[in-house]
């Protein structure tokens, strides 16, 4: 908290969207994997692309962004994804964001054409002028879209100051494309990595401001955090080599590679009752690569020293 402001960063894990067999959203199982975030010590959470929210119908999207205000109670931050095909629907997706009690919102530019720089200014302008809170300007074209230009965010940057314009960059290479932003900035800009883990150590020594994980391990990617926010360089990566080997076996499959993985392993942990994702996608979990995710898993919770399960806090609720 810093002027009575909820501090942005640390670690915000990417909320998952659980699906019922009708496939309707499963608030309960919701409900549990926001508590589990905070039990395991997260900063706050957000959504974006894991959470399927390009799968969401608008209302869907909305109701799911409400719940999830109601859910947080203020124990952290709170970001919600706004991006979206057109600069309408992305100024309406801000707005709401905004009253239902969202702390900041993330979005990525229209993936379905290749913009001039003109318009994406436009676009992230709109959306910044839609809401009094911060924007996280997303570039996610590592898995989906194409590059923001560098002067395109320090344009948006300089214009709005390093209090309203933050940034998730995911264009590869994600390490120097991320200390390019930095410099560029004179180091004003707020960076936040979102590899899900394996690119996290790297990250930190170029400077984050803070990591947007999936969920599944984020008891880890908080260990980790902590371990070199101290120093602890030998604790971080005892924790890093079974958790970046998993990673490793989701990025081959893309963006339903990370779905299937990350659900997998949170039903797994008995967060959620369901490892059902919207369609269509891409890939399906194949016997063999679920043996070897789960040979991985259980050397990285001997690790944690934990066993399966959610904590005990989390049962009872």
């Amino acid at each position: 908290m810093i002027d009575g402001k909820i501090e942005i960063g640390g670690v915000l894990p990417i909320a998952h969207t659980p699906f019922d067999d009708d496939d309707s959203i499963d608030f309960e199982s919701l409900a549990r994997q926001i508590n589990w975030s905070f039990d395991q010590g997260a900063n706050g959470f957000c959504t974006g692309m894991v959470s399927e929210i390009l799968r969401l119908s608008a209302s869907e999207r909305i109701d799911l962004h409400r719940t999830l205000a109601e859910l947080n109670a203020g124990r952290g931050v709170f970001v919600a994804s706004v991006g979206a095909e057109s600069t309408k629907q992305a100024v309406h997706f801000a707005r709401e964001a905004e009253a239902v009690g969202a702390t900041a919102m993330m979005a990525i530019p229209p993936i379905s054409s290749a913009l001039p720089v003109e318009e994406i200014v436009a676009y992230y302008r709109a959306i910044a002028g839609a809401a009094e809170i911060p924007l996280i300007i997303q570039d996610a074209s590592s898995y989906v879209g194409r590059p923001i230009p560098i002067e395109t965010c320090i344009e948006l940057l300089d214009q709005y100051g390093p209090d309203k314009i933050l940034f998730k960059p995911e264009a590869a290479p994600f390490g120097p494309h991320l200390s390019k932003l930095r410099d560029a900035s004179d180091r004003r800009a707020k960076i936040f990595e979102g590899s899900g883990g394996i690119l996290l150590i790297d990250s930190f020594r170029r400077g984050v401001s803070g990591t947007m994980p999936g969920m599944e391990m984020l008891d880890g990617i908080v260990a980790m955090w902590r371990a070199m926010k101290s120093g602890d360089e030998d604790r971080a990566y005892e924790i890093y080599y079974p958790l970046c080997a998993i990673v490793a076996l989701q990025m081959q499959a893309g963006l339903d590679g990370f779905l299937a993985v990350e659900k997998y392993l949170l039903v797994k942990q008995g967060i959620f009752a369901s490892t059902r994702r919207r369609q269509p996608y891409s890939w399906e979990l194949d016997p063999e690569t679920a043996a070897e995710i789960d040979r991985l898993f259980d050397r990285l919770l001997v690790t944690l020293d934990r066993t399966y399960g959610p904590t005990p806090s989390l049962r009872q609720r």
